[in-house]
């Protein structure tokens, strides 16, 4: 069956739920203009699983139009009802690379107690790439959640500011192999002799991937 924008249409404006998750997985056959238009209707379906599947495509739309994807978006990470939608608005904002928007990520961040909510923004900081976001990161290094902890490790190697390099030189030590190999893909991107101490010292670690990953950047 041949997809248009009329069959997409009919898709995603259909009662059963399941047929409206389709057509918006088959957007992604339309030209982009055309599935940016038919998505702005149902970010706000009735459905968490329909919402979250229209706020995802946003990622890869929401160029179309930066401005108005950004209220979209915002719209939904202050307001959904389902942590994991404002997780994936997060998540868009930081595809789109909308820098203006951290603080916002921000102030979500610090009044959510929704642990996956605050996950998806340090990553997202670390994509976005904005130099305020150091200090959110640096509080997030210090949570009692790892998996926090290990997103903010990450976040912080992209992020690229040297001032990392010395919060993540306690981690190397940490009873988690994980994180231990989150540290050396941190650390590996930054330069310098001090770094360079650090990976030498991941590099004899007893878990492999953490050893194998270090002298891959001693290497390169």
């Amino acid at each position: 069956m041949t997809i248009t924008p009329e069959s997409v249409k009919n898709l995603i404006n259909a009662d059963n739920f399941g047929d409206r998750i389709r057509g918006i997985n088959e957007l992604r056959q339309l030209d982009k203009k055309t599935a940016y238009e038919l998505i702005k209707p149902i970010i706000q379906d009735n459905n968490v699983r329909v919402r979250y599947a229209a706020i995802s495509q946003l990622d890869t739309l929401g160029d179309v139009n930066l401005e108005e994807s950004l209220e979209i978006l915002l719209e939904r990470l202050y307001n959904d009802p389902e942590a994991d939608v404002r997780a994936a608005a997060a998540d868009a904002i930081a595809g789109l690379k909308l820098t203006q928007a951290y603080p916002d990520l921000k102030k979500v961040y610090y009044e959510t107690e929704e642990w996956l909510i605050q996950f998806s923004i340090v990553a997202a900081l670390g994509e976005l790439g904005h130099p305020d976001g150091f200090d959110l990161l640096k509080d997030a290094l210090h949570s009692d959640n790892s998996l926090l902890q290990t997103s903010a490790i990450s976040a912080l190697g992209e992020l690229g500011d040297i001032r990392a390099i010395d919060l993540l030189i306690p981690f190397v030590d940490n009873d988690d192999w994980q994180i231990r190999h989150r540290v050396a893909q941190a650390l590996g991107r930054f330069g310098g002799e001090k770094t360079k101490e650090i990976l030498t010292i991941l590099s004899q670690d007893k878990s492999i991937a953490v050893a194998e990953e270090a002298k891959h950047y001693l290497m390169n």
